[in-house]
C-alpha cells in the first residue's frame, strides 16, 4: 500500500498541537508560542528517538512498522478511527477488530495518567495486561511482557504454576474457576477469537481448566476483596474496582486500601520498593 508521508506528517504534527502536556500526564511547564506538545514530549512517550518524530513530521522518515504505528497512537492518545487512518497513512491495513482492542483509548489513558503511585492496570478481553502503572508492577509483577497465549492471564495461571504464588492457596480455586467464567463469556464472540483459541488450548493442557469448563459456570465474580502475598510486604488485602470499556472490551482495575489499616500502609511502600519487587515466574 502507498505511504502518503505528507499527509502522514501533517497528521501527526495536528495531533501533537491538540494536546496538553496535562492530557498526557505531563508535568505542566510556561506557556509557550507553539502549541501543544514538543517533539521531546512525543518521542518519550512513543518510546523513540526525537530525530525520528521529526523525520515523520518533515515527510522525509522512513516507513512506520505497524509496531511504531501502534507506538504512535498510543502516544498520541488516538482514538481507534484515527488509529486506523494512521495505520492507512502509514501504508498498512488496519488491525483486524480483536488486534485493535488492544489500543487502549484516550479516555482510560487519561485515567492511568492520574492515578499516580495506586496499582492499577489495562486488562483485554482474553486477560491480557495492556499497560500497568508502575505501582501495578510493584504489586503483581511486570505482566505486560508476555509473548503468544502467556499474555493471558487465565492461560498462565492453569500452565505456570508461578503465576499462582501472589494469591492466598486459600483463594485459588475461587480464583480459577472466575477466570474460567470470564474467558467463556470473552469467546462468546466467535470461535476465531484469542479467547477461544486459549480456550482450546487449555481444554487440551490442563486437567484442572477441563473441568471447571465443564461446570458451564458463568457469571462468577472476584470477591470484593483480593488477598495478595508479597515476597517484601507480605499478605495485603486490597479491594479492585473496575471501570469497563465496552467498545474496547477492555478493564480498567484499580487497587485500593482502607484507609488508617496496616494494608493501606503497606500499599503506600509500593512506590518505595519499585517496580522489581515481585519478581516475574
Amino acid at each position: 500500500m502507498h505511504v502518503d508521508r505528507s499527509a502522514l506528517g501533517d497528521f501527526l504534527r495536528a495531533r501533537r498541537e491538540a494536546l496538553s502536556p496535562e492530557d498526557v500526564g505531563l508535568v505542566a511547564r510556561p506557556r509557550r508560542r507553539t502549541p501543544g506538545l514538543r517533539r521531546e514530549d512525543v518521542a518519550e512517550l512513543c518510546a523513540m528517538s526525537v530525530d525520528y518524530v521529526a523525520r515523520l513530521e518533515r515527510g522525509d522518515g522512513p516507513r512506520p512498522s505497524p509496531q511504531m504505528a501502534a507506538a504512535l497512537a498510543r502516544g498520541l492518545r488516538l482514538t481507534l478511527e484515527e488509529r486506523d487512518h494512521l495505520f492507512l497513512l502509514c501504508g498498512h491495513r488496519p488491525a483486524a477488530r480483536e488486534l485493535r482492542g488492544e489500543h487502549v483509548g484516550p479516555g482510560l489513558l487519561r485515567v492511568l495518567d492520574r492515578l499516580g503511585d495506586t496499582p492499577a492496570q489495562v486488562i483485554g478481553a482474553a486477560g491480557e495486561t495492556l499497560l500497568q502503572t508502575p505501582a501495578a508492577v510493584a504489586l503483581l509483577g511486570e505482566q505486560t511482557q508476555y509473548d503468544g497465549l502467556a499474555r493471558s492471564a487465565p492461560y498462565r495461571w492453569f500452565t505456570d504454576p508461578a503465576e499462582r504464588a501472589r494469591y492466598l492457596p486459600d483463594d485459588h480455586e475461587h480464583n480459577g474457576r472466575v477466570q474460567v467464567s470470564q474467558l467463556r463469556a470473552a469467546a462468546l464472540v466467535g470461535a476465531r477469537s484469542r479467547a477461544a483459541h486459549v480456550v482450546a488450548e487449555l481444554r487440551q493442557r490442563s486437567p484442572e481448566f477441563a473441568g471447571y469448563w465443564d461446570r458451564h459456570e458463568v457469571g462468577l465474580r472476584w470477591s470484593d476483596a483480593k488477598r495478595f502475598l508479597h515476597p517484601q510486604l507480605g499478605r495485603l488485602q486490597l479491594h479492585c474496582q473496575t471501570l469497563l470499556d465496552p467498545d474496547q472490551s477492555q478493564s480498567l482495575l484499580v487497587f485500593t486500601a482502607t484507609p488508617g489499616t496496616e494494608d493501606a500502609e503497606k500499599l503506600a511502600l509500593l512506590a518505595v520498593l519499585g517496580t522489581d519487587s515481585f519478581p516475574v515466574g
